[in-house]
């Protein structure tokens, strides 16, 4: 879930637990852990309001001074319906990054990851992208993601979504510009020449 930078130090120690979003559909589900700038959160509840139904304390536990500045800072389609996301930070670390560190692959594993790769490529209307993107990172760690996708021709938007998914395999970490393999990538392509 995306939350404004301001808002990133208050769900990280805990003191907002709440959001405010105008979506044509809920995007959230109740119960689920979600990434976020500031961690880990999960979602305790998702409900539908409507502008009269909010309170001071509701704008509180988002952030906002009032219920008039939440409602004003809100961005998302005019024709959708709001609904006050109830959360609270889940604590340890993100398991993609524990997953990223462990660079120990045995047969099992690699097949593992071969196999996740294989079906990311059969999907992709593109046709077969995996090897290509992780060995441009390795090539090219700390390159912008325009570079890199031009490197390839691709546009960007699609080539983050495509990086996106192989750090959720725990292939690739973000940095501040660009990124680079991590350590499991790095071990996986030192596998798989």
């Amino acid at each position: 879930m995306l939350f404004e930078r301001r808002l990133r130090d208050g769900i990280a120690d805990g003191t907002i637990t709440a959001a405010l979003r105008r979506w044509r559909r809920l995007q959230v589900v109740a119960g689920r852990t979600y990434r976020t700038g500031a961690g880990l959160v999960e979602v305790t509840a998702a409900d539908p309001v409507q502008p009269e139904d909010l309170t001071p304390a509701d704008a509180r536990s988002a952030g906002f001074e009032s219920v008039d500045t939440m409602l004003t800072q809100l961005h998302g389609p005019t024709d959708g319906h709001l609904y006050l996301l109830r959360f609270r930070r889940v604590a340890g670390p993100d398991p993609r990054e524990a997953l990223a560190a462990d660079d120990r692959l045995d047969d099992a594993g690699l097949a593992a990851i071969d196999l996740r790769l294989a079906r990311l490529d059969h999907a992709s209307t593109r046709g077969p992208w995996t090897a290509a993107v992780l060995r441009a990172i390795a090539d090219r760690p700390g390159v912008r993601a325009a570079d890199l996708a031009d490197v390839l021709g691709r546009d960007v938007p699609s080539f983050k979504a495509d990086v996106r998914k192989l750090k959720a395999l725990g292939l690739t970490e973000s940095l501040e510009i660009g990124y680079r393999l991590s350590p499991r990538g790095a071990a996986y392509l030192a596998h798989r020449p």
